[in-house]
């Protein structure tokens, strides 16, 4: 593979998350993203390999994301409802920072080749496993009602998985304003 001109590389990247969101993995083809980018498709592949590397760099980038994020909050050594509360926090601000690239990484991933499907699916399982012990240490140190931690880890990722389509940035709350008010209904929820 020739020298790769990173800006272009950037964009067919932006231009291929873009598609992924609009017309599933499964439905975009070559051809669609070099249209995109104003490539021959031939040319495209100067730039990446194919459109499984350009899905497993998307789902890898935001996993990794994700997994350290959450790594450092577990390590700061909050009590579990602060932990709670940044770990949306953290959601909300990776999640509207690149809210194309999150659609593809949250609905695409299935589409992964092995053994890349297993490795990311190994990440996925142990980011929710910190989550779920943010929650099981909140059991346990009375802070949070007894409830199932699968239960609530999966209503919790479900209910911020709108505010990526629904945020804009010119909105007059900001996404911590947002992040705030999610977290207080959350916590209104688990609390005692």
């Amino acid at each position: 593979m020739a020298t790769v001109d990173t800006s272009k590389k950037q964009m067919i990247m932006e231009a291929a998350a873009k598609l992924f969101r609009d017309r599933g993995y499964s439905a975009t083809s070559m051809r669609d993203l070099a249209k995109a980018v104003h490539l021959q498709a031939s040319s495209l592949y100067n730039h990446i390999n194919s459109k499984q590397e350009i899905l497993k760099e998307i789902c890898f980038h935001n996993a990794r994301h994700f997994l350290a994020g959450i790594e450092q909050i577990v390590q700061e050594q909050q009590d579990p409802a602060e932990q709670l509360q940044a770990l949306i926090l953290l959601h909300l601000r990776v999640a509207t920072s690149d809210a194309t690239s999150i659609t593809s990484f949250n609905d695409e991933w299935r589409h992964l080749d092995q053994p890349e499907l297993d490795q990311f699916i190994n990440l996925r399982k142990r980011y929710e496993e910190h989550f779920r012990n943010i929650i099981d240490q909140g059991i346990a140190a009375g802070h949070f009602r007894k409830v199932d931690p699968n239960i609530v880890m999966y209503t919790i990722l479900s209910s911020l998985r709108w505010v990526y389509d629904w945020y804009r940035p010119e909105r007059a709350d900001s996404i911590d304003e947002i992040g705030e008010e999610i977290v207080a209904l959350v916590l209104n929820g688990l609390q005692h």
